[in-house]
């Protein structure tokens, strides 16, 4: 038996699992099971933050480039008390370190497959010759290493990494292979904003996951599961369960990633407080943009600023409503010292590099529908095509700015992720004004709701291979492995 451990670590809230990508029952929605602790088990809960490693190389003295090593492999990791659970994990137990890249870099990436099974490292976010991109075609054979060689060419952001495998992308990454990355730039050195590692400046990874009554992980979603996308019912952030953070600074930023397989996140903080929201996906935004919550779907990220020298001696909550299942849980407690220093305004201008959105750049107009249908065998579908990794689907000029039109015929969420480039959202519905404010920054994921059209501005620049492909798929990662994934080369 399966035991779905729904935790309240915040307010009880009301709980409802909601079906919907197509399937029969789509639309209607069923009271959840009661919130339940196993009786043998116990979360562990409380600990200090883990901060993943940041790898920052020297750069070798001769050639100037820098070298990672990053060690793919089986492990075990401590989410109850009483067991070690099964995981994968990338140079430790779950997850893995923070790469720290700057514009004008070469680097030198090295992967080591120490599994049992071939996997891939696709470097979600980075702008890369399709060669590097480590997508479906970039396998490493179990035993065996891989290296990305390549020059950081793109501006300051918070990218990610992460397995690509065709058909194994959402386990993989379930079973804990997923890191960051961050780019920095002479703008975002610049900028007077908090920046150092692990201080003031904070990666957070945030996940949910499902155990077994042995505290293992559970990967077996049914049909049902792949329709909708699995979900888990514990929450977890950097793989701990409520972990504590004591800042020490009045300016804390958070870089927040939503690397759930198939959850959709707002994040908030319990108070109701105010934060900024300084960066999107792949860039800053023009200036910061004052929110009390920010909704990331499955591969979004952002960057967030909270001010807390008016909190001293107290503790603040950074709280997750999964918006599919309606479950709210606290991910990390942040305990305020009395020594948290004074607070100097955030830069009014972030940057003045973003380029101008104007469709009238546009030589062409590529249309793109998602569907779905549910039943015995679910199929999953890009303009009625499963994903064939020995098709290519779209053949893209360099250089040629294009709009895509990406429409949801589905009676639920999707969102739509394309490798090798960013893109800036030109409307909802075909009204600009229905655009947030913080999604007017670089992108290379975007949410889109049931039934509606999202329209993007998007150049391919640099890379040119008429034989390897980059992706665009749905980044819920059991319909990415279902079929919902497409291919094209830029020529």
């Amino acid at each position: 038996m399966q035991r779905r451990n729904f935790i309240e670590l915040s307010a009880v809230t009301a709980l409802f699992l909601m079906t919907g990508c197509g399937s029969s029952d789509s639309g209607s929605s069923t009271p959840a099971p009661t919130p339940t602790t196993p009786a043998t088990l116990t979360l562990k809960t409380g600990d200090p933050l883990n901060i993943p490693t940041l790898l920052d190389p020297t750069a070798d003295a001769i050639t100037g480039v820098k070298s990672y090593n990053l060690t793919i492999q089986e492990s075990s990791h401590s989410f109850y008390n009483e067991v070690k659970t099964q995981t994968y994990g990338i140079n430790g137990s779950l997850l893995g370190p923070t790469l720290l890249l700057k514009d004008g870099d070469k680097v030198d990436i090295t992967y080591q497959n120490n599994l049992k099974e071939d996997t891939t490292i696709h470097g979600h976010g980075m702008h890369l010759p399709a060669s590097m991109d480590g997508g479906p075609h970039q396998k490493i054979v179990a035993g065996s290493s891989l290296k990305a060689t390549y020059t950081v060419n793109q501006k300051a952001c918070t990218n990610w990494y992460h397995p690509h495998l065709m058909g194994k992308t959402a386990e993989h990454v379930y079973k804990g292979l997923a890191g960051m990355i961050i780019l920095e730039d002479s703008e975002s050195q610049a900028l007077a904003l908090p920046k150092t590692y692990g201080v003031d400046d904070i990666p957070l990874v945030v996940q949910d996951r499902i155990f077994d009554d042995n505290g293992e992980l559970s990967y077996n979603p049914t049909n049902r599961d792949i329709m909708r996308g699995y979900r888990g019912d514990i929450f977890i952030v950097n793989g701990q369960v409520n972990p504590i953070f004591d800042a020490k600074t009045g300016l804390l930023r958070l870089r927040l990633l939503n690397g759930s397989n198939a959850g959709v996140y707002d994040f908030s903080f319990s108070d109701g407080r105010g934060f900024s929201q300084i960066a999107g996906d792949n860039s800053f935004l023009s200036s910061p943009i004052s929110l009390a919550k920010v909704r990331l779907s499955p591969g979004e990220r952002a960057e967030i600023v909270v001010d807390l020298s008016g909190d001293s001696n107290s503790t603040i909550k950074l709280n997750v409503t999964e918006t599919i299942d309606a479950r709210s849980a606290t991910i990390l407690s942040i305990n305020v010292g009395n020594t948290a220093s004074a607070v100097q305004n955030l830069p009014s201008t972030l940057t003045g590099t973003l380029d101008v959105v104007d469709e009238s750049l546009s030589a062409k107009t590529r249309l793109f529908t998602l569907e779905g249908t549910g039943g015995g065998n679910p199929i999953l579908t890009i303009n009625n095509k499963e994903m064939d990794i020995d098709r290519i689907d779209e053949r893209v000029p360099v250089n040629q700015t294009e709009v895509w039109e990406v429409t949801n015929t589905m009676n639920a969420t999707h969102n739509f992720h394309i490798h090798a480039s960013h893109f800036r959202v030109l409307d909802r519905n075909g009204l600009a004004s229905a655009v947030a404010e913080n999604e007017k920054g670089y992108k290379d994921t975007v949410i889109i709701p049931p039934n509606e059209k999202v329209r993007i501005l998007i150049k391919m620049t640099d890379y040119t291979d008429t034989t390897l492909p980059y992706m665009y798929h749905c980044h819920f990662l059991e319909h990415e492995d279902a079929g919902m994934m497409g291919q094209f080369t830029v020529e």
